[in-house]
């Protein structure tokens, strides 16, 4: 695995929430902590290391801003297709 310098894990509840939610960020080891319970509970990861800097300096349970619903969308795409798979 190669070095993880930072991740970012997203929420999105359509009934409650206008747009994805910044739910955990964090780098070094909290990025690897995230990525590994992600991994243990089978959630869909996907590599975007321009999206996740963005994303990183969106506050933890902040919507993320409009300017990033377009890239947001096409990884929510992205999950949707590989889990329909």
């Amino acid at each position: 695995m190669s070095k993880i310098k930072k991740a970012v894990a997203l929420k999105y509840d359509k009934d409650k929430d206008c747009a994805p939610k910044v739910k955990a960020s964090g780098k070094g080891d909290i990025a690897k902590r995230i990525i590994k319970i992600a991994e243990e509970n089978s959630l869909p990861i996907k590599k975007d290391e321009d999206l996740v800097e963005l994303l990183s300096k969106v506050e933890l349970d902040k919507e993320i801003p409009q300017n990033l619903y377009k890239a947001v969308a096409e990884v929510f795409s992205f999950i949707y297709k590989m889990t329909k798979s």
